[in-house]
């Protein structure tokens, strides 16, 4: 299967084992709980599920490389004890606590979160004095007599033995114990990842007509050849850093990420191309409505290629448009939820300013556990901070205000300021998104293009909630079977204004 159906069978295994009967024992005992076996190539996502999965569930994350493993780490060091048997006093060996089990313990005690997972990687690398200990531990949580804490799921993942010499096939003992899922790269899956993540157009653009170059692991006689989402993407971060410090990425530069000749020249060929149509193309004109220099009539007779990156270029400038207005949606709810907050802690013994800053206060301490269980993502630690901004704005404004009532007036006032100017740029992303599809129908028609165009739209998550909030006539015109019918969009869009 892809990684995305993979996340949502742990996302259920991690449900499912979390949950509890009216007694509050767990549903499953926590011995009979299977841990997860992620088996898959290198590179296609495994690990970054893991922190998905955790920030969206609200859940701690522990994560370890058991290839930096011994014996003594992972179990503890030996000591002895002293204990009586039977009226007779005895030496006994006992163990200090394994590393791992310490750190769960420690990321519950400083951020209060009892729930989680010990997300254990290249599982079947362990070392040979290490394996059968974690087979034990696989079975019954334990490390050297210290328990896994209740709350806790037990996620593992490796790479086939093809990919890793030092990697070994489990026994059937061993695998009739675990929940086996198998993951093979799939660009589809990869896309709605990369969409969220804000790849680089050109790698998105690359990848969309060569598909064949998105994954790739050989040993040949020169050596080894590899591709992997892993390597697109942080290629997609150094090219933005690249073009941020005005440096020019060249082969040199792609082949350290893209470890293939022949993929990492032709993507440099191609990385040449866009940038030179990114330079040649006004697409900001474009998307304001204009028409300089005839752009229409050089853009409905150019080759493949460059109509492919122009209407790539267009779709990632609106695209990165609506991924802003989503972000200060997304802001502006969490400043509401705040400012709703604020409203019913309301007190005559309070000073209203004092009491914004208690509000602040908890906001910084929860971004703080969050952070430390690795249970929020960065787009959701930055909202938090863009918050707290917010709020700091609203503790000015009430500096000198008499009573509770006036002070809500203000902060409600400024709220209202806020939303009022968000819309007012959400219309103007509609308008620009109208203006490229417009251009399109003009350059090219109702063909292929137009179809890439809306269907890359649709694709894209934001993209799909942002015009069934604010609309856009021309995807209506162009989209007959829309994803959302026009009774769905309207309920979504009443939904939302009731929010804000």
């Amino acid at each position: 299967m892809n990684i995305s159906k993979a996340k949502e069978q742990i996302r259920n295994a991690i449900k499912a084992y979390l949950t509890k009967d009216d007694l509050g024992n767990y549903m499953i005992p926590v011995e009979k709980q299977r841990p997860v076996l992620l088996i898959g190539p290198p590179g296609i996502g495994k690990t970054a599920i893991m922190e998905q999965l955790a920030s969206e569930l609200g859940i701690g994350l522990i994560s370890y490389s058991m290839t930096h493993h011994t014996r003594q780490s992972a179990i503890g060091l030996p000591f002895i004890s002293r204990k009586v048997y039977g009226g007779t006093e005895c030496d006994v060996t006992e163990y200090t606590m394994s590393e791992i089990i310490a750190s769960v313990y420690d990321l519950m005690e400083t951020t209060g979160v009892k729930q989680g997972i010990l997300f254990l990687d290249e599982i079947n690398c362990v070392s040979e004095t290490l394996s059968p200990l974690m087979m034990q531990f696989l079975q019954y949580k334990v490390f050297g007599g210290h328990r896994l804490p209740e709350g806790w799921i037990v996620v593992t993942a490796g790479n086939p033995s093809e990919y890793n010499d030092s990697a070994r096939e489990f026994d059937i003992v061993t695998l009739d114990r675990m929940k086996k899922i198998e993951v093979e790269p799939d660009f589809e899956a990869w896309k709605e990842y990369a969409y969220a993540v804000h790849m680089h157009p050109a790698v998105m653009s690359f990848l969309q007509t060569k598909r064949n170059h998105f994954y790739h692991v050989e040993t040949t006689v020169s050596g080894k050849s590899i591709v992997t989402p892993r390597g697109w993407e942080d290629l997609s971060k150094m090219l933005l850093l690249y073009e941020k410090n005005g440096i020019e990425a060249d082969e040199d530069l792609i082949i350290q990420y893209l470890q293939n000749h022949s993929t990492a020249k032709e993507f440099n060929v191609y990385l040449s191309l866009f940038n030179k149509y990114r330079e040649e193309y006004p697409v900001e004109a474009i998307l304001n409505g204009e028409d300089p220099e005839g752009m229409e009539e050089r853009a409905s007779q150019a080759g493949f290629d460059e109509v492919y990156t122009l209407i790539g270029l267009l779709l990632n400038s609106v695209k990165e448009d609506v991924r802003e207005r989503m972000e200060e949606r997304r802001l502006l709810e969490s400043v509401r939820l705040c400012v709703k907050e604020y409203r019913a802690a309301a007190s005559e013994d309070i000073i209203p300013e004092d009491n914004m800053k208690k509000l602040i206060d908890r906001i910084v301490t929860r971004r703080g556990a969050g952070l430390k269980a690795h249970s929020l993502t960065r787009e959701e630690s930055d909202r938090m901070l863009r918050t707290v901004s917010c709020l700091y704005e609203m503790a000015d404004l009430i500096k000198d205000s008499p009573d509770y009532e006036s002070s809500y007036e203000a902060i409600r006032s400024a709220y209202g300021g806020l939303v009022d100017s968000h819309n007012e740029k959400a219309a103007f992303t509609c308008s620009r998104m109208d203006n490229m599809l417009r251009f399109v129908e003009k350059c090219w028609g109702e063909d292929k293009e137009m179809l890439m165009a809306v269907t890359e739209l649709t694709a894209d998550p934001d993209c799909v909630s942002f015009i069934s909030i604010y609309g856009c006539d021309e995807y209506y015109r162009h989209n007959k079977e829309l994803l959302l019918d026009e009774r769905d969009i309207e309920i979504k869009r009443q939904i939302d204004e009731l929010g804000l």
